[in-house]
């Protein structure tokens, strides 16, 4: 089975600022509640640069990539 990225978000850390919304509103999205939401888990090739750019805007660092 091949490894896919899979976005994480660490709610602990995550203040839901909406950084990443303004960089990849195609992934993220802030609710109703302002509870930031993934509007999907894995990224595709298309989406991956938009994804790392909303992931280096987190001012928490609350957002990851990683394989599994």
């Amino acid at each position: 089975m091949t490894a896919r990225l899979t976005i994480v978000v660490s709610r602990d850390l995550c203040e839901s600022n909406g950084a990443c919304v303004s960089k990849a509103p195609d992934v993220f999205e802030l609710g109703d509640d302002d509870v930031l939401r993934l509007k999907l888990e894995h990224p595709d090739a298309e989406q991956l640069e938009r994804v790392r750019a909303a992931l280096r805007s987190c001012p928490k660092a609350a957002l990851s990539l990683v394989e599994r």
